[in-house]
């Protein structure tokens, strides 16, 4: 391995999408978003119809999935089983149903081990809650990315307002402590920082300075 592995986690809602896709272009690094993985996995699980309680038919729809990353028209796109699914992941449904699919512990299992493959060569940067504690324990940059609940809140209220949906700040905080508390309760593989990870509170920080950040964070353990 010539280029580091960039592991980048922290809570719903701190930006880690948004931050990672800069870094990465930044870097020259390939860009892995995790999130979109669990999304889709959601996507395939509401398309067949299949009950969030049947985690055996959950297990067992993801145990041949494939889940591939493209650059078409100069974006990052995600392709299932060679279906492109950039769009589908972003709906509402699968959003909400990523959070309790990705505690199943078969589907976690498999999409390790798709993580795994994707970053065995390094140069990437790879954003999610387990990266630095389950999928890549032994990367070399370690960053978990936070922010409070209110600046949470206020982002997301800003970006669903941007694509002229409407957004009640309140709800979305509310929602946000919820997949908090799920997802560093889940028995598999729950969010926690890293022991060798730097925390970066962006509070009061506009993107470029948390992408400044964890460039700086980057070259530092480079060098040593």
């Amino acid at each position: 391995m010539t280029r580091p592995i960039v592991a980048i986690d922290g809570p719903a809602g701190a930006g880690k999408s948004t931050v990672a896709l800069r870094v990465a272009a930044k870097l020259g690094y390939v860009y892995i978003d995790t999130g979109a993985m669990y999304r889709a996995v959601a996507w395939k699980v509401i398309e067949n119809k299949i009950a969030i309680s049947e985690q055996a038919k959950i297990t067992c729809l993801v145990k041949n999935l494939d889940i591939r990353f493209g650059i078409v028209d100069g974006q990052q796109h995600i392709f299932v089983d060679g279906e492109d699914l950039t769009e589908a992941v972003r709906t509402g449904q699968a959003t909400r149903l990523s959070s309790p699919v990705s505690a199943i512990a078969g589907v976690r299992k498999r999409m390790v081990e798709l993580q795994r493959k994707m970053g065995e060569d390094g140069g990437i940067v790879m954003e999610g809650r387990d990266i630095g504690t389950v999928v890549f324990p032994n990367a070399e940059v370690k960053v978990f990315l936070t922010a409070s609940v209110a600046e949470r809140a206020r982002r997301r209220t800003r970006e669903l307002e941007e694509k002229g949906v409407e957004a009640d700040p309140e709800a979305i905080a509310a929602e946000l402590k919820e997949r908090d508390l799920r997802d560093s309760s889940r028995t598999h593989a729950p969010l926690k920082q890293a022991m060798d990870a730097v925390l970066l509170d962006t509070d009061g920080m506009s993107v470029e300075q948390v992408v400044d950040a964890v460039v700086a964070i980057h070259d530092e353990k480079v060098r040593t």
